[in-house]
């Protein structure tokens, strides 16, 4: 193809991805009653999954729930339109959830007639690796760092004469703040895959900088969570571990590309 026909296949590929987006923001935003009580207002109330865990082991080993929650969570509307913003915000953010898998595979089918037989049938656990990262950041984000976060902004007090009144606004922000970002983070490890793959990353060099590494994870952290230093530790953690993970699929794509380096030399020299 010329280059203007590589823009119109992406041009149709990048429609195709907005419909689809559409089509599951269209869905949420038709179940987005639901969705806000269920799964929007989830983690600021008691009987949160996460704050059942921890409450069970907290009465196993002290005898009583660790975290209690205000038994209301107020939130008010400033302006007019707020509420609707927030719905649309929602069911965008939603669309693009739901419909991540979908969009990885028409970014693939983008792709793949560049590819050579071989790297088109080995990219396939690749594209199923993009959106389980992203769904599993996601969930990360939702299960693991909103709900502690949540806890600490309602618990921290400086004095008892404040009434807590909270912004529909600001916690939608924090909402998709950690939740997207988390899923937006987990992604890391195809970024590797590919700086490796091109020959710019080497697992030698994630070793050698790993503390710098660790440095600028717990910025990453301070940055999507809000102040308190319990949600950074535990955006902080996940992200460690990612992380080492990246090490070992940086270390396992180096080894298949210096072989296949190698194979490539031998079969010059052997033409030669």
């Amino acid at each position: 193809m010329s280059f203007w026909g590589h823009i119109g296949e992406l041009r149709a590929h990048l429609l195709r991805a907005m419909i689809a987006i559409v089509i599951c923001a269209v869905v949420v935003g038709f179940n987005v009653n639901w969705i806000m009580d269920n799964i929007f207002f989830g983690p600021t109330r008691n009987d949160f999954f996460t704050f059942r865990v921890v409450n069970h082991y907290s009465r196993e080993l002290i005898g009583h729930d660790s975290i209690t929650l205000p038994g209301h969570f107020a939130v008010q509307q400033k302006k007019l339109f707020q509420q609707f913003n927030v719905m649309m915000a929602v069911s965008i953010f939603g669309g693009i959830v739901a419909a991540f898998p979908y969009l990885v595979w028409e970014l693939w089918r983008f792709i793949s007639p560049a590819l050579h037989p071989k790297e088109r049938k080995n990219s396939v656990w690749l594209i199923n690796f993009v959106w389980i990262l992203f769904l599993c950041g996601i969930l990360c984000g939702y299960f693991l760092i909103l709900p502690f976060a949540i806890n600490f902004g309602l618990l921290f007090k400086v004095s008892d004469s404040i009434t807590q009144l909270f912004d529909l606004s600001d916690y939608t922000t924090l909402f998709l703040q950690i939740v997207l970002g988390m899923g937006v983070i987990f992604l890391f490890p195809v970024i590797v895959y590919f700086l490796t793959l091109i020959g710019i990353l080497t697992p030698q060099f994630m070793r050698t900088y790993r503390r710098h590494a660790i440095v600028l994870i717990m910025v990453v952290a301070a940055i999507i969570t809000p102040a308190d230093v319990l949600s950074m530790l535990m955006a902080a953690f996940p992200l460690l571990l990612l992380y080492e993970f990246s090490i070992l699929m940086c270390a396992y794509t180096y080894k298949k590309v210096t072989k296949r380096k190698l194979q490539e030399e031998k079969s010059v020299i052997k033409s030669q």
